[in-house]
């Protein structure tokens, strides 16, 4: 029997037109429009023709990463003298927001390279560690993960059991990390292990050591086209040279996390304006009762309610931007975008899925794709009731967590 089609496949144009309702631009500078324009049309070139198929294949297009760094995706923030972009936080952000509007995925992939990877490197790393590492992971010629998550230990990372002892000339590394972003693919991982005191610090652990394997996470329904694995450490003899010398305990990690906390709420807000704009040309287009169906009461509240949200949450992430920018943004400041944008975004791509009724849930358009990732995202950098937690602490001084 022969599949039935539908419509051509949305994924053979990219159409988006970005929704501004506050004059939101009036705000960026022009570096900052020149560098969202670039990512669009680069997302709109490579990734929107292709990302449907690899999802429903559940594949990395490991393609990609090369281009991200020949477009300065990686190390967007970074000094130039190490290869990075020198760029400010607005772009760093808008950058994200485009490529999410792509696929979390993708996002994620520059997100750990950024964020997680790059970003400690350079905050905790030596100088002869910078000059190493640094240069390679802008150009896509390397690709990094992160590994702080282990299988029974994520919202709670202090209670790790991955280990090291020291030797003469090296640490000999033990444990096990557990959904890592990039791990298939990594060439290094930068490691959060206990030393013999049972302090947290972090090593560079490079492909190849011998002890140290990864595996490919299958069997998702979230996140399908991103590669998602398991990082495994059997005794391997990791050089003193390679410990991020200035990373002292969880409080250098969560450093990180809030760098790829705030990447996350702009990502998740180029989500929901992808499903928003979707939503909108399709109820323009689809015709019910002899008139199309935005004519319809219900089908305007969902899209006014959608646009408020995305507009809540440009605002959100602009002010966020700008403290970042002055060194001002606060852990639960960050927390908060976080948790807010990804929870209105998941409202809009329920929403826009209802308004295109039976073709919501076809890979002929991007909304259950979205909607899936997004349910990851949710959790993934710290879950949406951690953050609440966090909020909750700043609020009345007393963590409940602990």
């Amino acid at each position: 029997m022969q599949p039935i089609t539908t419509t051509p496949p949305r994924n053979k144009v990219d159409p988006f037109e970005s929704p501004d309702f506050y004059c939101l631009d009036d705000l960026l500078m022009a570096e900052h429009k020149l560098v969202r324009s670039a990512v669009r049309d680069f997302v709109k070139r490579e990734i929107t023709p292709i990302i449907e198929d690899y999802a429903q294949r559940a594949e990395f297009p490991a393609q990609l990463v090369q281009k991200f760094g020949k477009i300065g995706a990686f190390g967007a923030t970074i000094p130039t003298e190490f290869g990075g972009g020198g760029l400010d936080q607005i772009s760093y952000g808008l950058m994200l927001q485009e490529i999410e509007r792509g696929d979390s995925g993708m996002r994620s992939c520059v997100s750990v390279q950024n964020s997680l990877v790059m970003y400690p490197i350079y905050t905790f790393g030596s100088e002869e560690q910078k000059q190493k590492y640094l240069p390679g992971l802008a150009k896509g010629e390397m690709l990094g993960c992160f590994g702080l998550t282990e299988a029974n230990h994520g919202s709670d990372p202090g209670s790790m059991e991955t280990n090291f002892i020291e030797r003469s000339d090296y640490y000999l590394l033990s444990g096990s990390k557990l959904w890592i972003t990039n791990a298939p693919f990594a060439d290094i991982a930068i490691v959060w292990a206990k030393n013999e005191q049972g302090k947290v610090r972090a090593l560079i652990v490079e492909r190849g050591m011998e002890g140290f394997s990864t595996n490919e996470i299958g069997n998702k329904w979230s996140l399908r086209a991103s590669s998602t694995g398991e990082l495994i450490f059997q005794d391997v003899k990791v050089p003193k040279e390679n410990l991020l010398p200035e990373a002292f305990g969880l409080k250098s990690a969560i450093r990180c996390l809030d760098q790829a906390r705030y990447g996350i709420a702009w990502g998740a807000l180029g989500a929901a304006m992808e499903c928003y704009e979707v939503a909108r040309r399709y109820a323009l287009d689809r015709t019910q009762f002899n008139k199309p169906i935005a004519s319809f009461q219900l089908v305007q509240k969902k899209l006014a309610e959608m646009l408020t949200a995305i507009t809540q949450a440009q605002l959100l992430c602009w002010r966020l931007g700008m403290l970042k920018n002055e060194d001002r943004a606060t852990n639960a400041q960050i927390s908060l975008a976080k948790r807010n944008n990804i929870e209105i975004a998941l409202r809009v791509a329920r929403d826009a899925r209802q308004i295109l009724g039976a073709m919501g849930i076809s890979g002929d358009y991007p909304i259950m794709r979205h909607l899936m990732n997004l349910e990851s995202v949710s959790t993934y950098e710290g879950t949406h009731d951690i953050h609440l937690l966090i909020l909750g602490a700043e609020i009345t001084g007393i963590p409940a967590y602990k």
